[in-house]
């Protein structure tokens, strides 16, 4: 029941975005769900997030004129220092203008690096 309560309101957080945003977070969307095929996406803090093993692995959006995805961590950024410079960030989150297109292949290594630091994170025998 949770995931159709999910899928709703992922669903009418989307009907809210002007069509040209609501395509280019569709890419997003599909290349988080490509990197990280467990992934079940929800809505938390009012944007559509992804989790994986039960914790949030990263978090999306549209605004005015970027994407954002969070969280930008410590691990993120070292991982993908040599990419970030094209794109403004702060300190959890990497925007890309609505102008240009989704870059897929920084997106996909975002969400794996996010994945592995996640697990990272668990203790082993550690309640999920």
């Amino acid at each position: 029941m949770r995931r159709d309560a999910d899928a709703e309101k992922v669903k009418r957080y989307l009907a809210g975005l002007p069509p040209g945003s609501r395509r280019k977070l569709k890419n997003m969307r599909d290349a988080i769900r490509r990197a990280a095929p467990g992934a079940t996406e929800s809505i938390s803090y009012g944007i559509p997030a992804f989790r994986l093993d039960g914790r949030v692995l990263v978090y999306c959006a549209a605004w005015t004129s970027h994407m954002s995805l969070y969280p930008l961590t410590a691990a993120v950024r070292r991982a993908l220092r040599d990419d970030l410079d094209r794109y403004e960030s702060s300190k959890g989150t990497l925007r890309f203008p609505l102008a240009g297109p989704v870059p897929v292949a920084l997106v996909t290594r975002f969400v794996k690096t996010r994945a592995a630091e996640s697990k990272k994170k668990r203790k082993p025998g550690a309640a999920l």
